[in-house]
């Protein structure tokens, strides 16, 4: 409990309140920020390696953008302006991405033409390269590798006139670390587990075992079975029950129920419906801006809220609809509520440079999304165009004309599944940013921002910023001396641009 924060509120119990009004207060620190930890709780249930999400929006966060997440440390929400087989199409592949243990690895049969493999794996964006191969019955009969295709005679047709048919197996059950020891003794590159019958139920990979094992890249955000973890946005609703199911299948870690306006029946019984159908997939519900609504929902089973009514860039709800409530303040109504609970909060939106983010964690927020800040990047599916001799990439609300129009789920997220297009009333607008590069690049400042940040403060963890951080109220002249003045930037900085 924050009862300087606390107190500080209470002195604005009518005022709204969000990042910019606000600053942090300097503390005595006794160690460096590279000592600081980035580790938060995406959900009661699950941990990040960072505090950042990148957002369920159509020119955001597809399978690129949600792998790079996860590399990363944090977590990517597919959206669900896709079709139900695309987007669990979308979390596949980053399951499949980061191949430690791979469950049900893609199989092929020994009667497959060679060009089906070559097209299957095109069609499925399948990076990798060592498929087990069936017979008629199910059962391994050898192993396809990227040599085997390479230096296949000209004569061959079936995968069964170029497969290894000596192949070295492992029990199911088998652990990382003894299939690693296998592959090693063996020089082999694919270790299928195949059971008494001769059917496959997992395989792994000596890259990514290798990486694992030698903890080469600790800050990946992985599962139990070192696959990287991926999160998917649903609707409330029975509409999106086989969307939800086809989901599940494909492995998603956590699903957002997402709507515009998250503290509503139906928002409230998908969320039950997905808690107790699903007891393995992590729940997030929102949006909310409310201490009542982030009862209500963690009440009806979700593992974190989602806190955000109008803050984004490209979100017109407050000034369509004359609602919302200022970020800051609806992060910090939401935290205290759930206080002692356990329910993760998610601030979504607002977040337009690297300090904001702490503000928004010392306001008791566990975790930020973020929209336009990784829009601009060369992983979001966003259409990249030059405008002035300057590159942009399109990005856009989920609630404007375009999203509405193209897709099912913004629709539903905005309330207007059964209107006509002409009747549509847009939340949000259609719009560009600069590009920014890559995901990882953004990442590097915003986790290099938040690790200073918690150095000043004095506080060396996020849940530390959460207890001890300290605000003053900015003034319209605070605000003007916190940004570069009296000065014609010439060159701009990766952390700050005009």
């Amino acid at each position: 409990m924050n009862r300087y924060l606390d107190k500080f509120m209470a002195t604005f119990p009518f005022e709204g309140l969000t990042y910019d009004d606000v600053t942090l207060v300097t503390q005595y620190a006794d160690f460096l920020p590279d000592d600081a930890s980035l580790e938060t709780k995406l959900t009661s249930r699950q941990k990040m390696k960072i505090p950042f999400i990148s957002a369920a929006m159509d020119t955001v966060t597809e399978a690129p953008m949600a792998i790079a997440m996860a590399l990363a440390g944090g977590i990517g929400v597919i959206h669900k302006n896709l079709e139900e087989d695309d987007q669990a199409r979308e979390v596949a592949k980053v399951k499949n991405y980061l191949n430690g243990l791979i469950s049900r690895p893609v199989c092929f049969h020994a009667n497959d033409d060679i060009s089906f493999l070559r097209s299957e794996k095109r069609r499925m964006g399948l990076k990798f390269n060592g498929f087990p191969v069936l017979d008629d019955d199910e059962r391994l009969v050898g192993m396809i590798t990227s040599s085997d295709m390479r230096f296949a005679p000209m004569e061959a047709r079936k995968l069964s006139d170029v497969m290894q048919k000596g192949m070295v197996t492992a029990k199911p059950g088998t652990s990382l670390k003894k299939a690693y020891d296998i592959m090693r003794a063996n020089k082999i590159g694919k270790l299928p587990l195949v059971d008494k019958n001769g059917r496959v139920v997992g395989l792994y990979s000596f890259t990514d075992v290798q990486r694992l094992v030698e903890n080469q890249k600790p800050t990946y955000n992985c599962d139990e079975h070192f696959r990287l973890r991926v999160s998917a946005s649903v609707s409330g609703g029975k509409g999106d029950l086989s969307r939800m199911e086809k989901l599940a299948d494909a492995g998603v870690d956590v699903v957002v129920v997402d709507s515009a306006h998250g503290h509503t029946k139906g928002i409230i019984d998908m969320t039950k419906y997905i808690v107790r159908n699903f007891p393995k997939v992590d729940v997030i519900a929102g949006n909310i801006a409310t201490g009542e609504a982030a009862v209500a929902l963690a009440k009806c089973g979700a593992h974190a809220v989602k806190v955000g009514i109008g803050p984004g860039s490209i979100c017109t709800t407050r000034v369509v609809c004359g609602v919302g409530i200022p970020q800051l303040t609806a992060v910090y109504s939401a935290a205290k509520a759930l206080r002692g609970t356990g329910v993760a909060v998610i601030a979504d939106g607002g977040i337009k440079l690297s300090g904001d983010v702490p503000k928004a964690i010392a306001a008791g927020a566990d975790s930020v999304m973020l929209g336009s800040v990784l829009a601009g990047s060369e992983e979001s599916p966003g259409e990249k165009i030059y405008s002035n001799g300057r590159q942009f990439v399109v990005y856009r609300g989920m609630g404007s004309m375009a999203a509405l129009k193209n897709g099912k789920g913004s629709r539903a997220r905005y309330f207007q599944d059964n209107e006509e297009e002409d009747d549509l009333v847009p939340q949000g607008i259609e719009g560009m940013v600069p590009y920014s590069g890559h995901v990882k690049e953004i990442m590097t400042q915003f986790c290099g921002g938040l690790r200073a940040s918690l150095g000043y403060c004095g506080t060396r963890t996020i849940r530390d910023l959460q207890e001890r951080g300290k605000f003053y109220r900015v003034t319209a002249a605070g605000q003007r001396e916190a940004r570069p003045h009296d000065i014609t930037i010439t060159k701009e900085a990766p952390n700050y641009r005009t």
